[in-house]
C-alpha cells in the first residue's frame, strides 16, 4: 500500500499541496487529475523522493521513505516522454533497471522476455529503440518499469503526444496490462476520459 499523510510543498512561497493525503491498496490504480499546477507531478516526484515535502509522511508497505534516497525506493516511474535509452536494444532498455539490481544474465533475459510479452511485445528484443512507432515506445518504457517489480509504479500523463485513436487504443492496453501485472499505480493526467478509462479511481486536484 501506498500512503501519503498531510503532504505539504511550496515553491517559492507559492502553496503547490497543502496537507494532501491519499492512500493506494495493494494493486488499484487512482488517477490523479487536474489542470497544469495542481501538484500532481508535483507529488509523483514526492512518493519517489525526487523533492522533499515541507511536511507530511510518505509509506510505502508501512515503511517511512523519509530517509529512503530514490534509488533505494521501491517506485517505478513512466514519464512523458519514454526517456528510453538510444544506445541500448530493446531489451537492453527493459533489463537495464534489472542490472542495476543485479540480477544474473539468464533470469534478467527471462525477465525481459515475460515483461516484452505482457506488454504486446515480444521478439522486439533485438530492435533498435529508433525502430519504434511512438506506440511501442509507450510500452518499451512501461515494460522497462514493470520488470524490476516496484511495490508502486508512478506514470507521469505516460500517453502524451500520441494522436487520438493510438491514445484511446493504448490507455485501455495499459490500464488491462497494470491489472495483469496486480501493479498498484498512480497516474497523473488532465484528461478525464483518459482517467476514467486507465482507473479504479479518479482522485481531483485543483488549481492553485
Amino acid at each position: 500500500m501506498l500512503d501519503v499523510r498531510d503532504v505539504s510543498i511550496g515553491f517559492e512561497d507559492v502553496p503547490v499541496l497543502d496537507s494532501f493525503s491519499i492512500s493506494v491498496d495493494d494493486g488499484e490504480v487512482v488517477a490523479l487529475l487536474g489542470p497544469s499546477g495542481s501538484g500532481k507531478t508535483t507529488l509523483l516526484r514526492i512518493v519517489a523522493g525526487v523533492v522533499r515535502p515541507d511536511c507530511g509522511i510518505v509509506r510505502i508497505g508501512g515503511h517511512d521513505m523519509a530517509d529512503v534516497p530514490t534509488h533505494r525506493r521501491p517506485v517505478g516511474m513512466v514519464f512523458q516522454d519514454e526517456q528510453l535509452f538510444p544506445h541500448l536494444s530493446v531489451a537492453g532498455n527493459v533489463g537495464f533497471g534489472l542490472r542495476m539490481q543485479g540480477v544474473g544474465r539468464d533470469e534478467r533475459r527471462r525477465r525481459v522476455d515475460a515483461m516484452l510479452e505482457l506488454v504486446g511485445l515480444s521478439g522486439f528484443g533485438e530492435r533498435a529503440i529508433d525502430n519504434l512507432s511512438g506506440g511501442e515506445a509507450k510500452r518499451v518504457a512501461l515494460a522497462r518499469s514493470l520488470a524490476p517489480s516496484p511495490d508502486v509504479l508512478l506514470l507521469d500523463e505516460p500517453l502524451t503526444g500520441l494522436d487520438r485513436e493510438l491514445h484511446d487504443r493504448l490507455a485501455v492496453d495499459v490500464s488491462q496490462i497494470l491489472r495483469r501485472a496486480a501493479t498498484t499505480a498512480l497516474w497523473v493526467t488532465h484528461d478525464r476520459a483518459e482517467a476514467e478509462a486507465v482507473a479504479d479511481r479518479i482522485v481531483e486536484l485543483g488549481p492553485r
